[in-house]
């Protein structure tokens, strides 16, 4: 196996363990009480595209779905590999930053607080902008030509569903959402 695969290979299998806290704890959240929860494709299609993602960038371990792993790619393969690890780290740091209010779902519960420490300190989306980087620095690496529509496709979604957490963020907090969104930036510090 390329070694570029293997280092990929073995960050998938940490990432999944690394999930699978974040998703007992979102399915934690399913059953804890909710104040608010919008429905939608905005709430259930981003994971399933990210597992889709996943899926292919598993295929392109094994070379299935990629373009030729030649000398020429080389530089854009290992640079794609550095924004996949760094940014697949970033996001699990995003879950631990959110605590019990993580969900896998849009959803405000009865007890819930702002989040504005850590990375959500600079700006309001790193879980989003976390997956899609670390998506596309996956597909880069693995060349996967199979997953890169999808990885194109959920930048969007993802930028809508963040649209649709803050209508909910700002229907619960109010003015103390607004003045954490004048403070910080959307994806991008300073901006949005």
């Amino acid at each position: 196996m390329d070694p570029l695969n293997i280092i990929i290979g073995i960050n998938v299998l940490a990432q999944f363990g690394a999930h699978y806290t974040g998703a007992k704890q979102g399915l934690r959240a399913a059953m804890a009480e909710v104040k608010d929860k919008p429905k939608g494709f905005l709430q259930k299609y981003p994971p399933y595209l990210a597992a889709l993602i996943l899926l292919l960038v598993i295929l392109g371990l094994f070379k299935i779905g990629v373009f030729d792993y030649s000398e020429g790619n080389r530089t854009l393969r290992i640079t794609g590999l550095i924004v996949y690890l760094s940014f697949s780290w970033l996001q699990i740091l995003c879950y631990k930053s959110m605590g019990d209010f993580y969900s896998q779902d849009v959803v405000v519960f009865k007890k819930h607080k702002l989040v504005t420490g850590g990375m959500y300190k600079f700006i309001r989306h790193p879980h989003y902008l976390s997956q899609i980087l670390a998506d596309t620095g996956a597909v880069l690496a693995v060349l996967s030509y199979l997953a890169m529509p999808f990885v194109l496709i959920q930048v969007p979604v993802l930028v809508m569903r963040a649209a649709l957490e803050e209508k909910y963020l700002k229907k619960h907090f109010k003015d103390e959402f607004d003045a954490y969104k004048s403070k910080t930036g959307g994806f991008i510090p300073f901006i949005g």
